[in-house]
């Protein structure tokens, strides 16, 4: 069995640049159950009845579990919730995005962060706590993995010591994902991953709409002489036309400023602001009503700071600024989005060791399995 994890866990190596996990070989979760796969002829001997990883060979697909043709989270009445993989969902980790509809993809950078540091460890939680989700959304009763078929890449080989180059590298690695077809939800990492990842989508599907909910517009200019920083990417967007600036929307701005207006620059463009305070204490389901009509049918993207939401709820981030949005409504900005075409999502700024429960990083999980079941595609059972 050591031999057997140390190969699983080879899966989350990195390599010189681009992803990780370039090995060919899928490393996946079996259940033995009265609907799953039987284990390997290799593990026959184990006396264990659930709970195997089964490395793949090159090219095979990853096992069906329950009935499913998809990848499907193990269930944790078959599979201990701490067995296995650290993969998002604990879904399979795959090499590339290629043969897949969404693929979770971690950006482990806080390189451009201006006040506490650590988000860089936000992909490696927010797995950890994903392992509490479930296949089905009981809510809204979507069925994403029913519907397309999901797995975990692994993360962008980032480069610590070097921004600009870091931006490089995750731009790159985005047109490999969207070159393939797949949608990326993206585990942050701090707000400058937009920037790049913006760059590759644009690319492929012109500029896009875009439903952004944060405490801070992230429209600075500079900071300390650096112009790329997590509190200037949707300015550089901007600049270089990766936005359609009349479908862009920001949501649960907040907080003390270094200007007397600082939303003009977004007005300019023809962002509309959302502040914090028009949210207070009410349903933000007729807003959403309003930005779904602003967003048309062209594509669009979502960014969501974790900073949006109250630190009552998120004290786990860099920037925290009181007086936020709530969960809930965070779930109906997200599900709001529904019928929208989606090309990309992320959750950024989660930064863990600023909240010891685990919950930021938990709420994280929650966000972005709720952006999952909101995608183009997405079966309701």
């Amino acid at each position: 069995m050591r031999p057997l994890l140390w190969a699983a866990c080879s899966q989350l190596l990195p390599r010189a640049a681009g992803l990780c996990a370039p090995k060919p070989a899928v490393t996946t979760m079996v259940t033995a159950s009265h609907h799953s796969l039987r284990p390997p002829a290799l593990l026959a001997a184990s006396s264990m009845s659930a709970g195997l990883l089964q490395p793949l060979l090159p090219g095979s697909r990853a096992p069906s579990c329950w009935s499913s043709q998809f990848n499907v989270p193990p269930s944790a009445l078959l599979v201990a919730r701490p067995v296995g993989i650290c993969s998002m969902m604990r879904l399979p980790v795959q090499a590339s995005a290629e043969g897949l509809d969404v693929a979770f993809v971690g950006v482990p950078l806080d390189t451009g962060t201006s006040n506490r540091p650590g988000a860089r460890f936000g992909p490696r939680q927010i797995r950890a706590e994903s392992a509490m989700l479930r296949r089905f959304n009981g809510s809204t009763g979507a069925a994403p993995f029913d519907s397309l078929r999901v797995a975990d890449i692994g993360d962008v080989n980032v480069n610590l010591y070097n921004l600009p180059d870091s931006c490089r590298l995750i731009r790159d690695s985005y047109q490999e994902i969207v070159a393939s077809g797949c949608v990326p939800l993206t585990l942050g990492g701090d707000h400058t991953i937009t920037y790049p990842i913006l760059q590759a989508l644009a690319a492929k599907h012109g500029p896009v709409g875009l439903v952004h909910v944060d405490a801070h517009t992230d429209t600075g200019d500079a900071a300390l002489g650096q112009r790329i920083y997590h509190g200037s990417s949707f300015r550089r967007c901007a600049e270089e036309g990766l936005l359609d600036c009349g479908r862009v929307v920001q949501i649960g701005i907040r907080g003390s400023s270094y200007d007397p207006d600082p939303h003009k620059y977004c007005r300019e463009q023809g962002f509309r602001v959302v502040p914090a305070e028009q949210c207070w204490m009410k349903s933000l389901e007729p807003l959403m009503r309003e930005v779904r009509a602003q967003m048309g049918e062209r594509p669009m993207y979502i960014s969501f700071d974790i900073d949006g939401l109250d630190p009552a709820y998120a004290p786990g981030t860099g920037t925290p600024e009181i007086a936020g949005l709530t969960p809930a409504q965070a779930l109906e900005i997200i599900r709001g989005c529904k019928g929208l075409n989606i090309v990309g999502c992320d959750l950024v700024e989660v930064a863990p060791m600023y909240d010891v429960s685990g919950n930021t990083a938990l709420l994280g999980a929650n966000l972005l399995f709720e952006m999952l079941c909101v995608l183009p595609g997405v079966k309701t059972l």
